[in-house]
């Protein structure tokens, strides 16, 4: 009896420890898809394939029909990579009780084949057997000047202020176009870039010279000793060269590695780029 008694009050402890809500069947009123922007398809001839843009919109872009937004370019930038953390960084950054950086559309660029449109040729045996596709970030370049960016000029309300986020062979390929073109962008963020392609090549290379002002942040975690010598290699030729008009960051992020770097390395660069002047 005694046995019996004690199984029945466990029982009954289970049954009224459950939530009520677990104890009936609560009818869903309506489901809709959750949307953070939007994504764009287009013919480029350049590259002659289709791509694909994930775009962000800050909350204020469909209320104030005639205010202009920074852009953020971003290199792998589909919803399967960073697209969607960048995103969030942004619309958190921009929310008026942070106002770390202004209200931005954020431009993801979906990836073909980044190992193709993120390196330029290369003479190393070992980099064309690991990446036959290799060696074509002269023509994705051409691309962006080209067709990405007159295309996002023409579809959004878009200020003059543009960003680059590259990490990885992203890193190399923004670290490329600051040195070959960099009137393309005002910012640049390059982490844990891939400076080693080529036998560093491109640390020999001198940057082209430009008149405007720019912001280069770069950042690398514990990532190895090739990694972490070749970024602070790259931040140190180019506080050599002493541009007055650049304003040059470097940060290194030891309990970081390749894997999770970007996220906090981008946070960091946002506070850093976009400082409001009376701070």
């Amino acid at each position: 009896m005694r046995k019996r008694s004690v199984h029945i009050l466990t029982l009954l402890f289970i049954v009224l420890s459950q939530p009520l809500w677990a104890q009936k069947d609560i009818p869903v009123q309506s489901r809709k898809p959750f949307n953070i922007g939007e994504t764009i398809e287009f013919s480029s001839e350049v590259l002659g394939e289709n791509r694909q843009l994930n775009i962000y919109l800050p909350q204020s872009y469909a209320e104030n029909t005639t205010q202009p937004y920074p852009v953020i370019y971003l290199l792998d930038g589909s919803t399967e990579e960073d697209f969607i953390h960048i995103a969030g960084l942004v619309q958190f950054g921009s929310f008026s009780w942070i106002e770390m950086i202004p209200e931005s559309i954020v431009v993801g660029i979906v990836n073909v084949d980044r190992r193709r449109d993120f390196t330029y040729p290369t003479l190393n045996k070992k980099d064309k057997k690991d990446f036959p596709t290799t060696g074509k970030s002269a023509d994705f370049i051409d691309f962006i000047d080209k067709e990405l960016q007159p295309l996002v000029e023409k579809q959004y309300r878009v200020t003059a202020t543009k960003t680059l986020i590259g990490q990885s062979l992203g890193g190399l390929l923004a670290t490329e176009i600051l040195f070959k073109r960099p009137q393309l962008f005002d910012n640049y963020i390059i982490v844990s870039p891939s400076l080693w392609w080529d036998n560093q090549s491109l640390l020999k290379a001198t940057p082209v010279s430009y008149p405007s002002q720019k912001s280069v942040f770069i950042a690398v975690g514990k990532e190895g000793a090739v990694m972490e010598r070749t970024a602070k290699a790259l931040y140190e030729k180019l506080k050599a060269d002493n541009k007055a008009n650049t304003d040059l960051y470097f940060e290194f992020f030891e309990k970081r590695d390749h894997g999770d770097a970007l996220h906090l390395a981008v946070y960091s660069a946002f506070e850093k780029i976009f400082a409001k002047t009376d701070k």
